[in-house]
């Protein structure tokens, strides 16, 4: 890997989401990059959800706008990588007179600052063929949402990031300490001008004290995958039920939300309890992602519940119908979650050196758009 004299450089930890679009954004700065990951591959939170890129989620303003970034750089990585993804939309199904006034509440709420309205019983069942028409009362559409499969995304960005911006990547590496410019490999040393730990919940390992001091946990979630539907099938937008509304932020301004959440916890305690809410996406194969429930804690227990995935796909035969349901994966991943409610962690635990990481989830969502935002700043303030 060739280096220009004075180029700047930069390491960053984890090559997950994260620690891919911080990557890309150093090395459109102009910094020669290197990029240290302890497996093979990319085998953590990065590649165990949705593939959804999910604006509709964040609040108005910041959250949104740099979901909506990272929506269109996305977009533009797929295009050049030749990744396949789907501007697919959401919908979120109402079968309820509570659910129903909670979506138009927040259509009505959004009407003018983003692509969302609410669609009557015929508008839904034009949109998808997946939707239980039984009782369904209408729903929530929204167009910014888009797919990836982000079990290949992940894994080939790291070549096309090679190739475009001559990231070097050091797989199967794993780091075993910090100091100062210096990145520590066992005996092995790398030096850099800047340092960025991008490593999911395994940044608890480099820096413990941080990691108990900021208001951290972990949340364990489970998801399956559907087999492809026969003859192509597509079940269009992603679909959500209504227990969703009570999870994103993006929703809380809802007037009639405390309501719905009260009528949750004295009719489905167990999904609360559980923090199932259930979702379901369609990847270019025509399989069926399918999830998730939320158990936070340091300690999680490794083997999943089946109780909770029968929870999960009996919710989700309320308000959707397809051509198969034979389950063909189930899975859990694990990532790191603020517990003050903060969306992000931007930490500088030394001199040039940088932790990014707590998005609880959002990951997909928002990386890019923040990447954008840290390297922007950081580079200020070095000037």
């Amino acid at each position: 890997m060739k280096q220009i004299d004075n180029q700047p450089s930069a390491i960053v930890i984890g090559a997950g989401i994260v620690g891919l679009a911080i990557s890309r954004s150093l090395a459109i700065q102009g910094y020669k990059v290197q990029v240290f990951e302890r497996h093979e591959k990319a085998v953590g939170a990065s590649i165990r959800n949705f593939g959804m890129i999910w604006p509709i989620g964040q609040p108005n303003g910041k959250m949104y706008n740099r979901a909506m970034k990272s929506r269109s750089i996305w977009k533009e990585i797929c295009d050049e990588a030749e990744l396949w993804y789907e501007e697919a939309g959401s919908i979120h199904l109402a079968y309820s007179e509570l659910e129903a006034q909670v979506m138009q509440e927040i259509a009505e709420g959004n009407a003018g600052v983003r692509n969302i309205r609410w669609l009557n019983t015929e508008e839904v069942l034009a949109k998808t063929p997946a939707a239980n028409p039984a009782g369904l009362k209408g729903g929530l559409w929204s167009g910014d949402e888009m797919i990836v499969e982000s079990r290949v995304a992940i894994q080939k960005l790291p070549e096309y990031l090679s190739r475009k911006y001559d990231i070097g990547f050091h797989f199967s590496q794993a780091v075993s300490g910090v100091e100062g410019n210096t990145v520590f490999s066992g005996k092995k040393t790398y030096h850099a001008d800047k340092i960025f730990i991008c490593s999911g919940a395994d940044f608890e390992t480099l820096y413990p004290e941080i990691f108990a001091e900021n208001h951290f946990t972990k949340c364990k979630l489970q998801m399956m995958r559907i087999v492809s539907q026969p003859e192509n099938w597509r079940i269009g937008p992603s679909l959500c039920g209504g227990l969703s509304l009570i999870h994103y932020k993006g929703f809380e301004m809802a007037p009639s939300l405390a309501a719905l959440k009260k009528h949750y916890e004295e009719n489905m305690p167990e999904y609360l309890q559980n923090g199932i809410h259930v979702m379901v996406s369609q990847n270019g194969e025509g399989e069926l992602t399918i999830g998730d429930s939320h158990e936070y804690g340091l300690h999680l227990d490794p083997f999943d519940r089946s109780e909770i995935n029968q929870l999960i796909v009996s919710y989700l035969k309320e308000f959707a119908s397809f051509k198969n349901w034979e389950i063909a994966q189930s899975w859990n991943g694990t990532y790191p979650k603020r517990t003050n409610g903060e969306a992000d962690f931007v930490y500088q635990p030394a001199e040039n050196v940088w932790i990014v990481n707590g998005m609880g989830g959002a990951g997909m969502t928002l990386s890019f758009g923040l990447a954008e935002e840290v390297i922007t700043e950081v580079l200020s303030q070095t000037l």
